[in-house]
């Protein structure tokens, strides 16, 4: 979720990536596996700072993973797999804090990855991380020298500061084991239950039941003496479905859910209730007229509001957006200025690990720098306060606040953990559709729009491209100020550009809901929870959503040849 140029910082809050899942424990491996690498970095390091260039920061990270995936369709399963693996990240830098093969565009020269052996082989393991610590001094030393160039000839850099921080050494080794105790047959069956369920829909045309988990043990050793060791454990569950509507236009719904362990997954009879929400959603999306472009008062619940938030502001503030020349910068000089509603607080605290009952999926204890995480208040009483710091510095932020985070074989960026957003301009939530009815009256509208539920978007940060989003909703219903009865409509997208748009929401709800999902940026694809109170916006604007020209079925689907189509509703 390392991107091309002026590729948008596109994320998905649907689908957690995945860990897959098994009947697995991760017990601890430690022994053989960190003492190899400490060892092998110690020799590494002493040797290669004597180098020219010489490598100031060295650091292995590997994660040792078990797991499985079971996913099925129709009533029958179409994956059924485990697996394990050890994924070995050797990062370095050359140079100095200063200035190293890190700095600018040359980021991704940091890092090198490759495939670690399953034994606990000292002798093996040694050898392959050393095969790739060789390679990556090949990489950062070359990538150092076209750097060093480079500032030589090129204008002069806005922001000056080092191109890593300094931060105090961490050590926690051991810890408890972690269990994802999956029995298979037991899911294998339930998943071909619960995917039959689609087959009674003829207005469903695609549809995947994906169970999902594991136990990992990830390890981390620099040339700083840190030494991380952090087990985890995960289990999610997917359901999605989609149609196509007779102008082509596609219409998914997707619900995901996930936990610590299978037990605590909803039950299968509220997982088949959600495959027939899901069936009725989409047939009762088909026939929903497309939407037209629109701008005017709009209702967000608190999951969509979250989501929002997400993409429109959360994005602009992770901290190295602020010191790359190629972004927009929205939001770099404008710290203890106003940016949002004084109302509203924006914190971003992945030590939550849950909040009104809810799982949150941003959540973790040390950052994969070695940070131990911290709760940041990003933007308080609508002045911005902060920014998700990595260990890149910027201008009056000097060190990380526990917010480097990557995926596997990238290098780590200030990302988002769990952004929570927080209202004192509240009203209770079952009075807050008649302040929307209301502002609809008072601009002479003829409808305003509520979102129920979106899916993900993507925002574009870049200086050479639009400051502008795209969310995508899922379920939108025009609200009548009239007293007519709600009206499903299909294909819109919300549009706009963040300094504006966040600053028409003029009154919240009470209650927090939670969106946990999977966000896709220059350092992957990495977990994430948002959280808000529904909102009210005073404008918000809509288009219509691109479309395909592929029809539906010609043929009806099977058990329903009484169809005069597949797209004609019984």
């Amino acid at each position: 979720m390392s991107r091309p140029l002026l590729r948008p910082a596109v994320c998905f809050l649907l689908v957690l990536c995945a860990i897959p899942l098994a009947a697995v424990t991760s017990t601890p491996r430690t022994g053989v596996l960190l003492q190899t690498m400490q060892r092998e970095l110690q020799r590494a390091a002493s040797a290669l700072a004597k180098s020219d260039p010489a490598a100031y920061y060295l650091s292995y990270a590997v994660t040792d993973a078990d797991g499985s995936t079971i996913a099925g369709a129709n009533g029958s399963l179409v994956i059924s797999t485990t697996f394990h693996q050890r994924r070995a990240d050797v990062m370095m830098r050359v140079g100095s804090a200063a200035l190293d093969n890190t700095h600018s565009q040359s980021r991704a020269s940091g890092i090198n990855s490759g495939l670690l052996p399953l034994r606990d082989d000292s002798d093996s393991i040694a050898r392959v991380l050393w095969q790739l610590t060789d390679r990556e001094y090949e990489q950062a030393s070359g990538a150092f020298l076209k750097v060093k160039t480079d500032q030589a000839v090129q204008s002069v850099e806005e922001d000056k500061s080092p191109d890593f921080s300094q931060e105090a050494a961490q050590n926690r080794i051991g810890g408890s084991t972690v269990k994802a105790s999956v029995d298979a047959k037991i899911w294998e069956d339930r998943v071909r239950r619960i995917s039959a369920g689609f087959l009674k829909y003829p207005d469903v045309y695609t549809s995947l039941v994906l169970f999902q988990g594991g136990a990992s043990r990830s390890y981390l050793a620099t040339s700083e003496g840190t030494a991380l060791e952090q087990p985890s454990a995960i289990v999610r569950l997917v359901i999605q479905a989609g149609t196509r509507a007779d102008d082509g236009m596609d219409l998914p719904r997707v619900e995901s859910f996930q936990a610590p362990s299978a037990d605590q997954l909803p039950s299968e009879q509220e997982l088949m209730a959600k495959v027939n929400k899901i069936g009725a959603d989409l047939k009762a999306l088909r026939a929903a007229p497309a939407a037209e472009p629109y701008a005017g008062p709009a209702l967000l619940s608190g999951r969509a509001a979250a989501v929002f938030f997400h993409e429109v502001l959360g994005h602009r503030l992770e901290g190295h957006r602020q010191r790359d020349e190629r972004e927009g910068q929205t939001f770099t000089k404008k710290v203890n200025q106003q940016v949002l509603p004084p109302f509203l607080t924006v914190v971003d605290d992945p030590t939550m690990k849950e909040l009104n009952g809810v799982k949150l999926a941003g959540s973790y204890e040390f950052d994969d720098e070695g940070v131990p995480a911290a709760r940041v208040v990003a933007v308080e009483n609508g002045i911005l306060k902060n920014f998700l710091m990595s260990r890149m510095p910027i201008t009056n932020f000097s060190h990380s606040n526990g917010h480097g985070r990557r995926q596997p074989g990238l290098m780590p960026t200030g990302r988002q953990g769990n952004l929570i957003v927080t209202s004192t301009n509240t009203v209770k939530d079952s009075e807050l559709r008649q302040k929307f009815i209301d502002e609809i009256k008072k601009q002479g509208k003829p409808y305003g729009l509520y979102f129920e539920d979106i899916q993900g978007g993507f925002t574009l940060t870049q200086r050479a491209l639009p400051q502008a989003f795209q969310v995508i909703p899922v379920m939108v219903w025009r609200v009548y100020p009239d007293g007519r009865p709600d009206e499903l409509v299909r294909g819109v997208d919300i549009v706009g550009t963040p300094l504006l748009s966040l600053n028409t929401i003029i009154l919240t709800g009470d209650t927090l809901q939670v969106f946990n999902g999977v966000c896709g940026a220059e350092s992957g694809q990495v977990p994430v929870a948002a959280a808000a109170p529904a909102m009210l916006f005073s404008e918000i604007e809509v288009q219509k959503r691109a479309k395909g020209t592929q029809r539906p079925p010609i043929l009806p689907p099977p058990g329903f040849n009484n169809l005069a189509s597949a797209g004609t509703k019984p």
